[in-house]
């Protein structure tokens, strides 16, 4: 028997809901609001949740995130009666089980609920315990979690994997913890930056060219490919490889099997492939930069790495963890963390992830000196600098005219049930305020995504999810059209 939430605000709906849930042997509880529902989510154990996007009180999915880096981790089914593709789209992305419209058959739930239930039991049950070489990688979040068990899944297998993420996220860390753990760990670990592949020697490089191959060849060289021999080859920045390469490099891929620039005989490699990309690669296969079945081949197993913001808790256990281990290398004593220095790191966007994460704390190491601890102050000047903006740009927002969230009527008593924390209603205010502003940017730009990621700050990347998350889409697709 598994337990079950429904979080929705359609009374009836959910009293049917549960009866489904009872009938199928399982324990059924309903919450009215998405604030009760984090709440039941918070304190009791769910093996799967049925989440409405659209409550009283806010975006179910504004909280797919949470709910599932919950101590239970249920599976989570978004129920929602808007007909998006993009919403259904961004929930699949953000962990969600599965999406289904409203309003949902029997059928077209059932069968979903038990095998999310299946899932999970399994999942908690039967999962063998690995032990895993992390290889730098900090965090307990279950954003990050999840990572690692593909980490483990991929080690396990000789299949190619690309990983996917914001720049300054760790692919490289990934893709060296996967070579580590797998039966290759005794072999090579090849890294190659295809951005930085000078166009003319791309083939030279890959494959490697025999003396007198062309005029500088006074040598034989051997290709990184063929160096990559019995290991895994790292290929980063994969959107980047020139177009006349990929479709030789597809067929390497399929073969294991080349031949050297100048050379007669073909050369084997038994090499496993992982490739990293900053980029949607699926939006390159549309302007025809990237061939659609180099990509089919690449993404065997895909690992989607979090933005550091996103990665909530693991902020503070990483500026532990690095502070210790930056104290070493530096050679000087271990430094405290003040709770303002946290709250600072915890607030800012960190748009270049854990790469700028790693060098603001070692700078500020290097600009506290002799001090026994870290604070605000001695965070980098750009950083400091971009949150007293932020602070002021929040001040101007929340100053303006602006619909506020509901209370609870203080004539009607006091429900602990239905009344939010501080932080809670902070959020949804922000909320509300980032829904305005995104509104009024796309507005004003006419719809000119370049100009809108000038004006804002924003990368392409992060301005098209924030849209998605707010469910902010032009008449007429026009979004569509420019994704």
């Amino acid at each position: 028997m598994a337990n079950v939430l429904i979080i929705d605000d359609d009374v009836q709906l959910c009293d049917a809901l549960s009866m489904v849930v009872t009938k199928m042997g399982h324990e059924a509880q309903s919450a009215y609001t998405l604030k009760r529902g984090l709440s039941m989510v918070d304190k009791g154990e769910f093996e799967v949740v049925i989440l409405d996007i659209r409550l009283p009180d806010g975006n179910g999915l504004d909280a797919l995130p949470r709910i599932k880096d919950s101590k239970s981790a249920p599976e989570v089914i978004i129920l929602s009666g808007s007909c998006d593709p993009d919403g259904a789209e961004l929930a699949i992305r953000s962990g969600a089980w599965s999406y289904i419209p409203k309003p949902p058959t029997m059928n077209k739930i059932q069968l979903p609920v038990q095998r999310a239930i299946d899932y999970h039991q399994k999942k908690r049950a039967h999962r063998p315990p690995v032990v895993l070489k992390r290889h730098g990688i900090v965090g307990e979040s279950q954003a990050i979690m999840a990572c690692l068990d593909t980490v483990a899944l991929a080690a396990s297998t000789d299949s190619n994997v690309l990983i996917t993420g914001d720049t300054g996220t760790g692919k490289e860390i990934f893709a060296r913890a996967i070579h580590e753990n797998s039966a290759r760990s005794d072999g090579p670990f090849i890294i190659v930056d295809c951005a930085a592949l000078p166009e003319n020697l791309v083939e030279s490089i890959l494959f490697g060219h025999e003396k007198g191959a062309f005029t500088s060849a006074d040598k034989r060289s051997q290709g990184v490919v063929r160096q990559a021999h019995n290991g895994t080859l790292f290929l980063d920045e994969i959107g980047e490889l020139p177009m006349s390469m990929q479709k030789a490099f597809l067929r390497v891929l399929q073969d294991r099997r080349f031949r050297p620039v100048g050379g007669v005989e073909e050369v084997e490699s038994n090499f496993r492939l992982v490739a990293a990309t900053n980029k949607d690669l699926e939006e390159l296969v549309l302007v025809w930069k990237f061939r659609q079945d180099l990509l089919f081949r690449l993404r065997t197993i895909t690992i989607d790495l979090p933005s550091l913001k996103d990665r909530g808790r693991d902020i503070t256990i990483m500026a532990n963890s690095f502070t210790e281990s930056l104290c070493k290398r530096m050679k000087i004593a271990r430094k405290g963390l003040t709770p303002e220095f946290l709250d600072a790191l915890n607030e800012y966007e960190w748009p270049g992830n854990v790469r700028e994460f790693l060098h603001a704390l070692e700078s500020s190491l290097a600009m506290a000196g002799d001090e026994a601890y870290l604070s605000p102050r001695h965070l980098p000047v750009n950083i400091r600098a971009q949150m007293a903006r932020d602070s002021l740009t929040s001040r101007t927002l929340a100053e303006a005219p602006h619909p506020s969230p509901d209370l609870p009527d203080p004539g009607h008593g006091l429900d602990p049930g239905s009344f939010p924390t501080l932080k809670d209603y902070r959020a949804q205010a922000m909320a509300d305020l980032e829904k305005e502003y995104l509104q009024r940017l796309v507005s004003m730009t006419e719809w000119d995504i370049k100009k809108a990621c000038s004006l804002s700050g924003l990368s392409r990347a992060r301005l098209y999810a924030l849209l998605k998350l707010h469910r902010i889409s032009r008449a007429g697709s026009a979004l569509a059209e420019e994704v």
